[in-house]
């Protein structure tokens, strides 16, 4: 199994916030790429960001990539538009995606989902709660009952997505509001999971039960056939089943 993780690292190179390298060394790509390569040992995970060309998602690239994850934040307006609609092809034709915490605003996953994407938000550093609600799913193997993240950014509602497959983590927060924080959806011949938890002013991807779940997500997302190709008008002949 191939493993791209993309994050557009504009906060590490900005050092914002200024303590982002004191717990991202790596980046938060970095962070992502070392838990996945612990737990799924036989994948081969590789990162990309925003300044690479063409992002480092290039024909080739996506070519061989069976899973995309995708986090962005501060620059979703660089993304050439050229390079989402080389994404979004991909997924339709089977590759996995994987989209998280403030990639609910980029614009492959907009794209993908048709709607605003819009949520409520406030960012002072609360307990956020990450229940299971749909315990027999593959992505909630393992998980904890809940998920305690000390300190993040508050996601709530209304987000403004279509009805997703399977409603699978919902967070509650210190202030009251809850959020739907992972779900799942089927574009084409892809399949999707967003999952919320991770600003980058918290070291929220160092927590082992949120590489936990993205494993999980990268797993589940991940095609079961080496063949892409979108869904395609046919017109076969009338009894060609006979």
């Amino acid at each position: 199994m191939r493993v791209l993780v993309w994050n557009e690292g504009v906060h590490e190179a900005n050092s914002s916030p200024p303590d982002i390298g004191e717990y991202y060394p790596e980046g938060m790509h970095g962070a992502i790429a070392a838990g996945l390569r612990r737990l799924l040992p036989q994948a081969e995970v590789s990162t990309a960001t925003l300044a690479d060309p063409e992002h480092g998602l290039n024909a080739d690239v996506l070519d061989r990539t069976d899973v995309l994850l995708w986090w962005g934040h501060a620059a979703h307006d660089q993304v050439d538009d050229a390079v989402v609609a080389r994404v979004k092809q991909h997924v339709l034709g089977g590759m996995g995606l994987l989209v998280l915490h403030s990639g609910h605003f980029s614009k492959i996953f907009r794209e993908l989902l048709g709607t605003t994407c819009s949520l409520a938000w406030r960012n002072e550093g609360e307990q956020e709660l990450v229940w299971t609600v749909k315990p027999s799913h593959p992505i909630a193997q393992g998980i904890p009952h809940p998920i305690v993240i000390p300190r993040q950014e508050m996601y709530g509602e209304l987000f403004d997505i279509p009805d997703p497959d399977d409603l699978v983590f919902i967070s509650s927060f210190a202030g009251g509001e809850v959020f739907r924080s992972g779900v799942t959806f089927t574009r084409g011949q892809g399949k999707i999971f967003y999952f919320s938890p991770g600003d980058q002013e918290y070291p929220v991807y160092q927590q082992a039960e949120i590489q936990q779940v993205l494993a999980n997500g990268v797993r589940w997302a991940a095609p079961t056939t080496d063949r892409r190709a979108a869904p395609d008008v046919t017109n076969p002949p009338r009894q060609w089943v006979l």
